[in-house]
């Protein structure tokens, strides 16, 4: 009779060679990602490739070997193995199955505002614990009270969430612009869980467990926790100051109150994009001409376009933060070969789709020259049909200049301009989605758009990767079909928001030829004319057919 199939593994899986460097590896790693900072993947890499090396190390010198090791990582292990051997243990690799000494903190300088670093369980097995005070730790038992109270749905916006730690924490100013580093480590480790749109937070049974034994360790009866915002007399606040400040992302810039500034209490800076400032060829010289011209400007990161106009604070309350509101113009620059460049990999629709959206109405597109246009992958052609397009079609004044010094000259001219233009006015901001003066918009500019965005709200509201709905995705989706622009993509999802609802109107159509001109009759662009029945066949193919299009 033949022997059994052995299954699984035969030789046992190696035994760690430097369990001290894997764990002090692992503690960075997750400190790292508990304060939201980039270098966990650093600390991740090298934790990897120490994983896989077999032999012993005596120092983090040695470790230099390896991949993703550095001279400032090795310096931190070989730190780290001093203050262990002075610790009274000299061997740097522990026996398996040995009890690990305490944890330490890595040599780092602690943020107030960051959460603490997570710390093991009093006899516990080394699992999560956050910190007292942590922002963490105050998430964990907001959402816990949340759960038990018997009236609510069980779980809390982000918008709850700020205003259960302002409640908690009064003192802290609700503009803070801090991320949210606490939250993202919870939903790393599966201990708060995420849904809907906008963003409901509750706690999976992971971290209700957890949260179950923070209130239990910190003395809060079930009543205490599930009563609401008071504490028991003598108790320290549940929920620190540091939490509201982790929390106040985005929204501390709605709760801060309108901001006015009257004549004389402001002035108008050109405001330039950082990349305009970096790289190579002539990008600096641009900031020279600009200072040879006598224009005050400031360098800024902005989310879109390459220059706007700030009417900043002369006098705010706090220097390091004066009031700042974006004048509506802004400036997209493109040499012919950038502009070659987005033609070919599908930028230049794109950006101009954003620059329509960003919330302001006078929209410059200033086109430089740059060498022979024979040069150039394109046909001169099709860039001039393309910056023709964009003048008559989508709306923007274009502006062609010789060179980079006609380009500053031009900035320099618009920021006299705009200076003269708002001297006596007086600003106010306006919430982001809201329409400014109408009467500002039709013709000339004698009278300017007094109602402006501020800069974080205009900056904000621009970010190209920030969250989006399921109807701007479907939007972004509909504009990578050829012959599909963005007053199309607009027009399909005013009348169709969602793939789902597209789909079940295919599926509600009786033949095959009416899939095909289901869309032709949708009216889009300013003329209304109809979509036609090409684009209309087009798009069915797309989202009716099985099989790969023909």
């Amino acid at each position: 009779m033949a022997a059994p199939v052995r299954l699984g593994r035969k030789r046992p899986l190696p035994v760690c060679a430097n369990p001290l460097f894997v764990r002090w590896l692992t503690e960075w790693r997750d400190e790292a990602a508990s304060r939201g900072r980039r270098t966990q993947f650093v600390f991740q890499k090298a934790l990897r490739s120490l994983r896989r090396y077999p032999l012993p190390l005596h120092s983090g010198k040695e470790a230099k070997i390896l991949q993703h090791f550095g001279d400032g990582l090795c310096r931190m292990l070989d730190r780290r193995l001093q203050q262990h051997k002075a610790s009274g243990d000299h061997a740097p690799c522990s026996p398996p199955g040995a009890k690990s000494p305490a944890r330490e903190r890595p040599a780092e300088v602690q943020d107030p505002y960051m959460p603490g670093p997570t710390q093991l369980k009093a006899g516990g097995s080394g699992k999560y614990w956050p910190a007292r005070h942590s922002g963490a730790r105050a998430v964990l038992l907001l959402l816990y009270r949340e759960h038990l109270n018997p009236s609510s749905h069980g779980f809390l916006t982000k918008e709850e969430l700020l205003q259960r730690c302002a409640q908690k924490a009064p003192r802290v100013a609700p503009g803070s612009a801090r991320p949210w580093p606490a939250l993202r480590s919870l939903l790393h480790r599966n201990l708060v869980l995420r849904t809907q749109q906008p963003a409901r937070y509750s706690l999976t049974p992971e971290g209700l467990e957890l949260a179950q034994k923070l209130a239990e360790s910190e003395g809060l009866s079930l009543l205490n926790v599930g009563s609401g915002p008071e504490e028991p007399p003598g108790e320290e606040p549940a929920v620190p100051g540091a939490a509201s400040a982790e929390l106040g992302a985005s929204e501390g810039n709605v709760q801060q109150p309108p901001l006015q500034l009257g004549p004389g209490e402001y002035r108008v800076l050109l405001c330039v994009d950082v990349g305009e400032t970096k790289g190579a060829g002539p990008r600096p010289e641009l900031l020279r001409e600009l200072q040879r011209l006598h224009v005050t400007h400031m360098v800024r990161k902005l989310h879109v376009g390459d220059f706007v106009w700030v009417a900043q604070e002369t006098s705010p309350r706090d220097p390091a933060r004066p009031g700042e509101l974006v004048l509506d113009h802004i400036v997209e620059r493109k040499r012919l070969d950038d502009l070659c460049s987005s033609i070919i990999d599908g930028r230049f629709r794109e950006q101009k789709f954003r620059l329509k959206r960003c919330g302001l109405g006078r929209r410059v597109y200033l086109v430089e020259e740059h060498g022979s246009v024979r040069n150039l992958s394109l046909p001169e052609g099709t860039l001039l049909q393309a910056v023709t397009n964009t003048q008559v079609i989508d709306g923007f004044f274009v502006k062609r200049t010789a060179d980079i010094k006609e380009s500053a000259a031009y900035l320099a001219l618009l920021t006299r301009g705009l200076q003269r233009l708002y001297q006596g006015h007086t600003l106010h901001s306006r919430p982001w989605g809201t329409p400014g003066d109408p009467e500002s918009r039709a013709g000339p500019s004698a009278n300017p758009l007094c109602s402006l965005l501020t800069f974080n709200d205009f900056n904000a509201g621009a970010i190209k990767n920030k969250a989006q709905s399921v109807r701007e995705v479907f939007a972004r989706q509909l504009m990578q079909v050829h012959r599909v622009s963005g007053e199309k993509a607009a027009a399909l999802v005013d009348q169709y928001s969602t793939p789902a609802s597209l789909l079940a109107a295919y599926d509600a159509c009786a033949t095959p030829e009416e899939k095909e001109m289901l869309l032709s009759t949708i009216k889009c662009g300013p003329l209304q004319r109809n979509l036609g029945p090409a684009l209309s066949r087009t798009l069915s193919q797309l989202y009716c057919s099985h099989g790969p299009l023909t």
